[in-house]
């Protein structure tokens, strides 16, 4: 916490902290730091937003800020808060808030406060509940956020059942902040989210949608994950992860679903960091892997002599996804590529039990299309068999599948693979007009390629006039 301390100074010592104190101890109004930059601070962790709150209203606050400001921002006024860019710095400043909520929507009936310390008892948690008072360099505290701090310890400010009353989108911040700072949700606040979690159907599918996605681009998401799950809140919006706990007997015996998929999700962003150092978190693959197998609780059959089988659950799972994602208001192309990886999970193993000819691997390469990258981050991550000899097994096999994409490509260009002829050609050596017949003869020659390579342009037609006079 020493560190801690020390990185508070250096937060009041930034170029832009000390301007608008500058400016605002001048006008006669208190500034203070507030939330996640202090928070931060005090683990010791950089931080990248400045936030604000002060006594002063919007309108004196942007009056305030203008002549040190290069532009600046008003579509929160409603809500107290103005926007600037001070010194190429974007920050945030909001007059203190004292709302109050109808329990009805999450929308407040907004009320400016006149002290700080009953701003910050209004907020999420205590450790999103400090301020650093400037010039003074004062930190204020009301709730115990520091002894939280150093407990790692998520609590709300006030009696979680009010808290969660008020804004129940702030039970779902409580699993991303679980996972964010790697912290235990205290026992109060967790019985109160399991006791209020349908209230979270007041909360908008796309605000839901936003908190999942910031979830799952933390380091660790299933830590927030487990929160979700142990309170039953994720049933209130995605019930296809608890439905992976199936009941196990004592005659059939399968592999926990629900601990497997969220080992599939740590691999598959242990193997995205591997492969691609630096890069944003790819969130499309993490939600493909923790909903691959939730195909499987719909189709699972109990057969003779203890066994167990999940027949056509990544076609099931992948119709699954889909449907989720939209009523969560994804995005389209986002819905796609999840549901599209669903889909293809299992491909690889049948390649696994068997060598593949060159035309299979040419398959596997354009069924992935745009997604092959994913795939193959997604395929060895569900291997998690504790099977040190099938794992090598499995392993070794995707090594050689990923060297032949790679040879193939190098010789075919897989990226792109068209059939030798184009649709024009077709129509002009068969005689056709566009139409079906034409969208028929090119798939055809596409099959060639797949399954036989290049062939060359006369060899192409002369195949296809066979073709199309067997056909006839």
């Amino acid at each position: 916490m020493s560190e801690g301390v020390a990185r508070l100074g250096e937060l009041a010592d930034h170029p832009v902290v000390s301007t608008l104190a500058r400016v605002f101890a001048a006008a006669g109004r208190d500034l203070a730091i507030v939330g996640g930059p202090v928070r931060d601070a005090l683990l010791g962790r950089t931080t990248h937003d400045l936030d604000f709150t002060t006594d002063a209203r919007p309108d004196e606050i942007l009056a305030l800020v203008k002549p040190v400001s290069s532009v600046q921002w008003d579509v929160g006024r409603a809500f107290g808060t103005i926007g600037a860019r001070v010194q190429g710095e974007q920050v945030e400043i909001t007059t203190y808030r004292a709302d109050s909520y109808d329990g009805v929507t999450r929308k407040p009936t907004v009320e400016f406060g006149d002290t700080l310390e009953a701003d910050l008892t209004r907020r999420d948690f205590t450790v999103n509940a400090m301020a650093l008072r400037v010039p003074a360099r004062t930190l204020v505290d009301p709730t115990g956020g520091v002894e939280d701090l150093l407990a790692g310890r998520l609590r709300t400010p006030i009696n979680p059942a009010v808290s969660f009353g008020d804004d129940p989108l702030r039970m779902l911040r409580a699993a991303r902040f679980a996972s964010q700072l790697e912290f235990t949700v205290d026992d109060d606040t967790r019985h109160a989210i399991k006791d209020f979690r349908h209230t979270l159907q007041i909360v908008s599918p796309e605000r839901i949608q936003a908190e999942l996605v910031r979830l799952l681009a933390t380091d660790d998401p299933v830590r927030g994950i487990r929160v979700l799950v142990d309170t039953g809140l994720v049933e209130e919006f995605l019930p296809e992860i608890p439905a992976l706990r199936l009941e196990v007997d004592e005659h059939h015996h399968h592999k926990d679903v629900y601990e497997h998929s969220l080992t599939v999700l740590r691999q598959a962003i242990a193997l995205e960091r591997q492969r691609h150092p630096g890069s944003a978190p790819d969130v499309p693959l993490r939600l493909a892997a923790l909903l691959h197998d939730i195909g499987k609780p719909a189709t699972r059959r109990l057969e003779p002599g203890g066994g167990v089988t999940f027949h056509h659950h990544d076609v099931k799972g992948a119709r699954m996804a889909r449907k989720r994602l939209q009523a969560l208001r994804f995005d389209a192309a986002t819905t796609t590529v999840v549901s599209r990886l669903v889909e293809l999970h299992l491909r690889f193993f049948g390649y696994a039990e068997g060598a593949w000819t060159d035309a299979a691997v040419r398959r596997y390469v354009r069924d992935a299309g745009d997604e092959l990258e994913r795939l193959h981050i997604l395929t060895r991550a569900d291997v998690t068999t504790r099977n040190k000899r099938k794992a090598q097994r499995l392993a070794s096999a995707y090594d050689d599948i990923e060297s032949r994409i790679a040879t193939l490509r190098e010789q075919e260009e897989m990226d792109a693979i068209r059939p030798e002829l184009d649709g024009n050609r077709i129509q002009e050596i068969l005689g056709l007009k566009p139409g079906r017949e034409v969208g028929e003869a090119y798939r055809f020659l596409l099959d060639l390629r797949l399954d036989e390579g290049m062939v060359g342009p006369e060899e192409a037609e002369r195949r296809l006039r066979e073709w199309w006079a067997a056909r006839d």
